[in-house]
């Protein structure tokens, strides 16, 4: 499988945004997945994130999502958490934008990591609340609903470790170490085979409902509201 790496992507930007655009990625991948028999799932969850990603493929356009306070809180604290860990692992972190693994028309997985560390690690960051990062602490594992992020992180970067990084202030940064699992690996790997399977049919249906009907121009409403503001 060859990889692709966009090493000066700003993550967030509508250059990123397009780099990802249509492709299933280590954060949505677990849609795709039942957690607890790590199997590929057929739920309306996945049918729902394929239909979102074949919308994205046909319009080329990301739609704009809804930031919350804990997704603000945890774009916020990543340079924070990313340097408390550079300073007590003794490492050197370094950020990249974006990679993809593909394989021609039957597969293609992306990930943004939080960052690489030397040839053969990486990161990935969470901010929960206080009483999530409690729990981690004292479990002494990662919440299992971050489990497919991180080693489908690990499966398209060909990295050796992911370092999970749990940050709260007001409590020690909390890090554990996983490694490639060969389960995961063929679950992610199925499981995203079995979408682009489902999107090639989604997108050949869409084609012939739709012979002979222009697309509508797109309106930036967001903008037309500012003006009128």
């Amino acid at each position: 499988m060859a990889l692709t790496v966009y090493e000066n992507l700003e993550q967030g930007s509508e250059e990123w945004l397009q780099a990802r655009c249509g492709i299933v990625t280590a954060s949505t991948v677990g849609q795709l997945i039942t957690t607890k028999t790590i199997k590929p799932a057929s739920n309306e969850t996945a049918r729902s994130l394929t239909a979102h990603l074949v919308a994205e493929r046909i319009t080329g356009y990301v739609e704009p999502t809804y930031v919350s306070a804990d997704m603000e809180r945890g774009n916020l604290s990543e340079p924070y958490a990313r340097d408390a860990y550079a300073e007590q692992q003794g490492l050197t972190v370094d950020e990249i934008g974006f990679m993809v693994r593909e394989q021609g028309d039957t597969f293609r997985l992306g990930w943004s990591p939080d960052g690489l560390v030397g040839e053969v690690g990486a990161i990935e960051i969470k901010s929960p609340r206080q009483k999530k990062h409690l729990q981690t602490i004292l479990a002494d594992e990662v919440p299992p609903e971050h489990m497919a992020q991180l080693q489908a992180g690990l499966l398209v970067s060909g990295r050796g470790w992911i370092d999970f990084i749990s940050y709260c202030g007001g409590f020690p940064l909390y890090v554990k170490r996983v490694t490639p699992d060969q389960k995961w690996a063929d679950t992610i790997t199925l499981a995203v085979q079995t979408f682009e399977q489902r999107a090639e049919e989604m997108t050949n249906r869409y084609k012939g409902a739709t012979v002979g009907k222009e697309p509508m121009e797109r309106i930036d409403f967001d903008q037309e509201m500012e003006i009128q503001f």
